[in-house]
C-alpha cells in the first residue's frame, strides 16, 4: 500500500518510531490494509522517509500488539482481529476511529460489568483513607460538572478509576487504561441518549456503600449503574448507525 492512495504521507512527529507505530497501527485497525498486501520493510522505509532501524522497530512493536506477523519466505502480514491485543489502549483507541459500532460499545459495557462491580466490592473492604478520598473527590467533581463547573466526562471517569485503584488489586490496576477507554466511549454515547450527564444518585449509592464498607451493596450498586447503560445501548441499537453515531465523532 502506498500512502499516496489516501492523501499525503502522515506526519510522524518528533519520535519517528512511535509516530510510525501510530500511523501504521491506525491504518491496520481502521481497515486500510484490508484485502491488500502489507508493504515490506524496504517499502515502508521509502514511503515514510525513515531509516530501516526505525521501520524494523515499529514493525516489532506492532507485532507485539498482535497486529502483524512475520513468517519465513512470506514476509510481514496483517493478523486477523481475533489476534489483536484488545487490552492495548492504542488498539482500543484506533478501534474507536473505525465506523461506529454498537457491538463495540456493547462489548465495552460487558467488560465493565465483569470488572467494575468486583472492584467496588473490594474497594469497600480494602480502600485506604487516601483511596476513599479519591473516590469522594471524583464524586464531588461530578457534582460540580452537574452545575457546569467541571467536565462531566472527565469527572465520571475519575470516579470510576478511583474505585479501581482503591480495590488494592494490582491486576485490576493493569486494566485501568482499558476501563477508562471503555468508559469514555460508552459514557459519551449513553449521555447523548439520555440528554444529560451521569445520574448522581446512582453514583452516590456506590460511594455510600463503599464508605460504609458494605461490600455486597457496593457491588450491587455498581452493577445496577452499569446495567442501566447496557440497557440504553441495547435499546438504541436499531438507530445507532444514524444520527447518534454522527454525534460521537465530534
Amino acid at each position: 500500500m502506498d500512502w499516496s492512495d489516501a492523501g499525503p504521507r502522515p506526519s510522524l512527529g518528533r519520535n519517528l518510531t512511535l509516530g510510525m507505530v501510530n500511523a501504521l497501527g491506525r491504518a491496520i485497525v481502521t481497515g486500510r490494509f484490508d484485502g491488500k498486501r502489507f508493504p515490506t520493510e524496504a517499502e515502508l522505509t521509502v514511503q515514510h522517509g525513515v531509516s530501516r532501524v526505525v521501520t524494523r522497530e515499529a514493525v516489532k512493536m506492532l507485532t507485539a500488539k498482535g497486529l502483524l506477523s512475520s513468517r519465513p519466505r512470506q514476509g510481514t502480514s496483517v493478523e486477523p482481529s481475533t489476534s489483536w491485543n484488545l487490552f492495548d489502549t492504542d488498539i482500543l483507541n484506533w478501534l474507536l476511529e473505525r465506523k461506529f459500532s454498537v457491538d463495540l460499545l456493547r462489548h465495552f459495557t460487558q467488560l465493565r460489568l465483569s470488572i467494575e462491580p468486583t472492584t467496588a466490592f473490594f474497594a469497600a473492604h480494602f480502600a485506604s483513607p487516601a483511596g476513599l478520598a479519591a473516590i469522594e473527590d471524583g464524586y464531588r467533581r461530578m457534582e460540580l460538572a452537574d452545575r457546569g463547573e467541571d467536565d462531566a466526562l472527565d469527572a465520571d471517569i475519575a470516579f470510576h478509576v478511583a474505585i479501581i485503584r482503591a480495590s488494592g488489586n494490582p491486576f485490576f490496576r493493569q486494566l485501568e487504561g482499558v476501563v477508562s477507554t471503555a468508559l469514555r466511549s460508552s459514557i459519551r454515547f449513553t449521555n447523548r441518549l439520555k440528554g444529560h450527564s451521569a445520574s448522581l444518585p446512582e453514583h452516590k449509592a456506590v460511594l455510600d456503600a463503599i464508605c460504609r464498607k458494605d461490600q455486597d451493596a457496593a457491588r450491587a450498586a455498581m452493577y445496577h449503574l452499569i446495567s442501566e447503560a447496557a440497557a440504553l445501548i441495547d435499546a438504541a441499537a436499531p438507530a445507532a448507525d444514524g444520527a447518534i453515531s454522527s454525534g460521537l465523532d465530534s
